[in-house]
């Protein structure tokens, strides 16, 4: 469980990429459970806790007035960043939605190909679509790392606006900048799309030689 004072290892990822002393954007915020943290933590000196749904964003104020930071932390109904301005916020956080939301929620933003901006990312499903997006329009992965949260293995990524658009091969939208040789967590997470991809494979060949590529990126060679 997440609350004012701990985070689940899933959030607390999405924690240690976000810079220090940079203003926050919370986006699908919740319970308010990160920014308080970081607000807390000294790490940020204030925080926009933004959702879609009036109900989550109550519990986020109920939560943000329990740890006295009502004066850092302003919560506001939005859908995605659209109600975000460009100077309100230097990392954006967007964790606990789907890839392709995430994706769409970017590229709807004005302010997003200003390279200055950090994106926090964590996809619950669909995270090589993400990244497939991200390198189309020009995002560059600075750094990534996966944790297990609740039996599940998750990936968050830092990525910013660097313009580069340069071809990927397929296989990098499933693996990014991940090292499975040398991370047991990442090679979880990496061995998930493997087992999907053969799954695919039934109805469609080529993602058979896909998880091939994969098997062979993770040293598996057997």
């Amino acid at each position: 469980m997440s609350g004012g004072n701990h985070l689940d290892s899933r959030l607390k990822l999405c924690a240690d990429f976000v810079r220090h002393g940079k203003r926050l954007a919370d986006i699908g915020t919740d319970h308010a459970y990160l920014p308080v943290w970081l607000c807390r933590s000294g790490i940020c000196p204030s925080a926009i806790a933004a959702d879609i749904n009036p109900a989550p964003l109550e519990s986020g104020r109920q939560t943000i007035a329990a740890a006295n930071l009502s004066d850092r932390i302003e919560t506001r109904l939005s859908d995605g960043l659209r109600e975000i301005g460009g100077e309100e916020a230097d990392d954006i956080v967007i964790a606990g939605m789907g890839g392709d939301l995430i994706a769409k929620i970017i590229g709807e933003w004005r302010f997003s190909r200003d390279g200055e901006k950090h994106f926090i990312l964590q996809p619950m499903t669909r995270s090589e679509r993400l990244i497939r997006r991200l390198c189309e329009n020009g995002f560059d992965i600075d750094r990534q790392d996966c944790c297990v949260a609740g039996g599940k293995c998750y990936t968050v990524l830092s990525v910013t606006y660097t313009g580069n658009t340069a071809a990927r091969e397929e296989s990098y939208f499933y693996t990014g900048r991940l090292t499975p040789k040398e991370n047991a967590t990442h090679l979880r997470f990496v061995r998930g799309h493997i087992d999907r991809l053969n799954k695919m494979a039934r109805g469609e060949a080529r993602f058979a030689a896909l998880a091939r590529q994969l098997e062979e990126f993770c040293g598996d060679n057997s």
